[in-house]
């Protein structure tokens, strides 16, 4: 359940099927960089430490509606008011150098899973989920992969063919560089949902929403060809502290790309 709820999360297409290799060995004794080689590290990276007020208690994800319709038109048109809030969210995502924060994932089966994350753009991002989970997701810029220390084993994605390409840009104007489909607001947030269609496996959407306060994302919820979600809330936000580069290294060294 825990690989089934990532994978979706991931949401790739055919000829960007992870390739799954060994987990590296941990770095030498005393070495004291974080790094993706280290299969069995319990510890995480320091807390945030600029002041702000923690959450106890995770806050409860919006699941999205399984009946929504959502339109499919590739002369979708909006208006201004449409226009200007995927004009705030594209700023908000450009403006974002690092985030720091935890997160809930619900599967589409409705299990939760809680975790801390960690971004550096552009195209670096490392998900930690919370034991008894034994599952990390690290991306160093130019791939993505899922670790699985129970199973000492690691699958690889190219990062240009995930949804989180799209949070991990450094500049992105939605409206210009991705296929939005929808734009709604109420009192409390903006939607923007983004549609990727494939010839093999269908249609997948990404769904953005930001806080109409504070102007903050506060979940995305990706959405597979089979038409599952899974949705990610994040909270506990921190753009003030710049995390360890270390962190987002991918030990490929001894381990090749197997042939096929």
């Amino acid at each position: 359940m825990i690989a089934a709820g990532v994978g979706l999360l991931l949401a790739v297409a055919p000829q960007a099927m992870a390739e799954p290799t060994p987990m590296p060995k941990p770095s030498p004794k005393g070495e004291r960089q974080i790094s993706a080689a280290d299969p069995v590290r319990q510890t995480r990276p320091p807390q945030p430490t600029a002041p702000m007020t923690k959450l106890t208690t995770p806050p409860e994800p919006v699941i999205p509606d399984p009946r929504r319709n959502v339109p499919a038109s590739i002369f979708t048109t909006f208006d201004a008011k449409q226009k200007a809030d995927a004009a705030r969210v594209s700023s908000y995502l450009s403006s974002l150098s690092t985030l720091v924060g935890n997160f809930v994932q619900v599967g589409p089966d409705g299990s939760k899973l809680t975790g801390d994350f960690y971004i550096m753009k552009p195209g670096k991002v490392r998900f930690e989920y919370d034991n008894p989970s034994p599952i990390s997701m690290i991306a160093d810029g130019q791939s993505l992969v899922v670790r699985d220390r129970k199973l000492a084993t690691q699958d690889v994605y190219p990062l240009s063919q995930t949804p989180l390409r799209y949070l991990l840009s450094d500049k992105i104007d939605l409206l210009r560089d991705t296929n939005v489909v929808a734009i709604s607001s109420d009192d409390l947030y903006i939607s923007i949902i983004i549609e990727e269609k494939n010839a093999v496996i269908g249609t997948s959407r990404l769904m953005l929403m930001l806080g109409v306060k504070d102007g903050q994302l506060k979940q995305w919820t990706v959405t597979d060809p089979q038409g599952y979600d899974t949705t990610v809330a994040i909270y506990n936000l921190d753009t003030s502290r710049r995390p360890d580069p270390t962190m987002f290294k991918i030990d490929y060294t001894d381990y090749s790309t197997p042939p096929g």
